[in-house]
């Protein structure tokens, strides 16, 4: 948000009551463009509420705008930022709420108390680098860092203010000859070539915050922005009283060629190295005491009560296969049947010989984007970029045989499928993966195929036990035997925008949600695996997406502009439904069951656990807030909930408290500034959890031990 600073009767006078369904309780302060109010969410959160001033609300570009940061806060909300709650950018005034944090600015606190002390300093950096980091792997160029736009909170800085933010993929361009950011603080091609600001215009920003927070004043520095603003294209910063040994690392991120700055993962390192003078204190994960590396794969898909799971076909860049992913509930372990080879053992996780271990796959490294993988017998099957598919042994990692296109009969493409990383499901006794446009079937155990299917024509996939569902665009449904190919039936059900999910175990039924044109009703369908028939039709208010189905019912989530405000529980039986609201909508959020309760993560690192048998305020069982910006979908087993982070980082919280458990290191790739944009969740099997990573590894650790990795 905007610096926070007095404001004039003018702006006093259009002071609203409400923002939506929040009281403004008091005025925190006001920017140029809007006021800043605390409010009350009903949950009890505290809020800090943006409301854009009338004269701006009523000028297309700045609604316009508004809407950009409204997406952009929302894109990076986490750790680091001020996560957003509610917005509503179309409102007569429109207003944008975020979690109150409680702290002063950098600017205010180098003002009142002069600059800080180099540890501080050490510690700001190392903030700043890692809020950044998450920042631009979410597809954001903040484009105004300064240090007003710096919270200093109790548990670390926040990154505030979206509001000349720039998303990479956005259409919203800086008009010429217009320039938008703090000349102090501004890289050089900013005012050069504003059209071409990225990531590094954001490291310039942050050394001449950290000197700013060193000295009290900036690397450039005078009373006129002309000045200052030929200084930072022309002139040497000026670095007098920044400590000596931080002098190189913000010469570099000063450099006047972006080329030549550092990206935030090498500052992170640079500020995580000791010095003579002190250790930053900088949280460091536990590395597995023996961990073997061997060559390995990418990362899986959630465990949950489901075996269903919908898949996009679509010849699309492979991370947007995995967008899809999150609809079809969650990923069932079932037992395979092969005439091939005799069964594998199952895994067990004896304490005294278990060792974790990390496995990485060939293919295509380049994509930094992590494996996904599925599980069976005493096995993991995974696939990657440039490998449809793998079979790895979970007890140590080791590749039993890995599928290449070229492997395929008739196939005419030795290359990496464009589909490489959609998931692996197991259907029939038989491996099904999705590559070029073709659903092939695979022995689990030798990597042979056994037959395949042109899927051109279909948008997804949807797996029970032993039946493989077709689905196109508009209702179109094909269902085929998963172990021999052979069609059992076809037919149209449900039309646009029908999301299907499978019921667990014998219940021998698909679920199919369909939502009206305008997303107010959504028609629930349970369809026979065997025939086809709708055996019974139930409509619920909401726009809503299947994410489990137990035996007896389907859960879906209900949302509205990508916010999840409840869970709706649909009893098969009695065909009743029974609606949970959530106290603060989830943002982009995924799901997982267990017992009765949901599970949610969202965008901004929210993890709730909502029992959907409870009524009122006591159905959310917890919140926590974690440090994943965009985190996977949540796995539960156990009495744990596991999440991915987009840094590789596998995370483990109680499922009955909440309380976090242990998280392993960051595993990176080489491109740091990758924006994955759904993670595979992990797979767990006993008393083992597997994850992957952007490095491309694929890895195993006792689960029941997570304060240790």
């Amino acid at each position: 948000m905007a610096p926070l600073r007095s404001f004039g009767s003018g702006q006093e006078a259009e002071h609203p009551e409400y923002a939506g369904q929040y009281h403004l309780e008091s005025c925190l302060g006001a920017g140029g463009m809007g006021v800043v109010h605390l409010a009350t969410s009903a949950s009890g959160l505290r809020l800090a509420i943006k409301v854009v001033h009338a004269e701006y609300a009523a000028d297309p570009e700045f609604r316009a705008r508004f809407r950009q940061e409204v997406s952009a806060a929302r894109r990076v909300s986490g750790a680091f930022t001020a996560p957003v709650v509610d917005a509503d950018p179309n409102a007569r005034l429109p207003w944008m709420a975020t979690l109150f944090i409680p702290g002063p600015t950098l600017a205010e606190q180098v003002k009142r108390n002069g600059a800080l002390e180099p540890d501080e300093v050490r510690r700001l950096g190392a903030g700043l680098a890692e809020a950044l980091r998450d920042i631009h792997r979410a597809g954001v160029v903040h484009r105004d860092l300064k240090p007003s736009n710096v919270l200093l909170a109790p548990d670390g800085p926040k990154v505030i203010d979206f509001g000349i933010s720039r998303p990479t993929d956005s259409d919203l361009r800086t008009e010429t000859g217009k320039l938008i950011g703090s000349p102090p603080f501004m890289a050089p091609e900013q005012f050069q070539r504003p059209r071409e600001v990225g990531p590094a215009a954001d490291v310039f920003a942050m050394g001449a915050v950290l000197a700013h927070a060193a000295t009290g004043r900036g690397p450039f520095d005078s009373n006129s922005p002309y000045i200052v603003a030929y200084q930072v294209v022309h002139n040497e910063p000026d670095l007098a009283g920044v400590p000596r040994d931080l002098v190189p690392l913000i010469l570099r991120c000063l450099a006047k060629d972006p080329a030549d700055r550092p990206v935030p993962a090498e500052v992170m390192d640079a500020l995580r190295q000791p010095t003579a003078a002190s250790a930053p204190r900088i949280p460091a994960q536990r590395r597995p005491p023996e961990e073997t590396h061997i060559a390995g794969s990418r990362s899986p898909e959630p465990t949950t009560a489901t075996r269903g799971r919908r898949r996009r076909l679509r010849r699309a860049p492979a991370v947007g296969i995995a967008l899809v992913l999150a609809v079809g509930g969650g990923l069932g372990i079932r037992e395979l049947v092969s005439s091939d080879a005799p069964p594998t053992a199952p895994v067990k996780a004896d304490a005294e010989t278990f060792r974790p271990w990390s496995t990485t796959l060939g293919g295509d490294r380049t994509q930094d984007t992590p494996p996904v993988c599925t599980s069976g017998e005493g096995a993991l099957y995974c696939t990657a970029p440039g490998v449809p598919a793998a079979r790895l042994d979970a007890v140590d990692g080791r590749v039993a045989w890995s599928y290449k296109e070229k492997d395929a009969e008739g196939s005419g493409n030795g290359g990496a499928s464009e589909d490489a990383t959609a998931l692996p499901e197991l259907s029939g006794g038989l491996l099904h993966i999705a590559s070029d446009g073709r659903l092939r079937a695979l022995d689990p155990r030798s990597g042979k195929q056994r037959w395949d299917v042109d899927t051109s024509a279909y948008a997804a996939v949807v797996h029970s036990a032993d039946t493989t569902l077709l689905v196109g665009e508009r209702g179109a449904v094909r269902a085929l035997d998963s172990a021999s190919g052979e069609e059992r039936w076809s037919g149209r059900i449900g039309g646009l925008g029908t999301q299907w999910i499978s019921g667990s175990g014998g219940a021998g039924v698909f679920y199919a949600a369909t939502p009206s044109a305008d997303g107010s009703v959504t028609q629930v369908s349970a369809v026979s695996v065997e025939r086809g028939t709708v055996l019974w039709t139930r409509s619920a208010a909401g726009d809503l997406s299947p994410f489990a189905a137990p035996d007896g019912a389907v859960y879906l989530m209900s949302a509205k502009d990508q916010l999840v405000d409840s869970i709706v529980r649909v009893d098969s039986a009695k065909r009743s439904v029974r609606r949970v609201s959530l106290p603060t909508p989830l943002d982009q959020a995924s799901a997982a069951e267990s017992g009765g309760v949901a599970y949610l993560s969202g965008v901004g690192g929210s993890l709730v656990a909502v029992d959907t048998r409870r009524a009122g305020d006591g159905a959310e069982l917890w919140r926590l807030e974690t440090s994943v910006s965009r985190p996977s979908r949540p796995v539960v087993s156990g009495g744990h909930v596991y999440v991915t982070a987009p840094d590789g980082r596998l995370l483990a919280t109680d499922a009955r408290t909440g309380d976090p458990l242990g998280q392993t290191r960051p595993r990176l790739g080489g491109n740091t500034a990758r924006v994955v944009a759904e993670l595979p969740a992990p797979v767990v099997v006993g008393d083992r959890v597997f994850g992957s990573a952007p490095d491309g590894s694929v890895f195993a650790l006792d689960a029941r031990k997570p304060a240790g990795w």
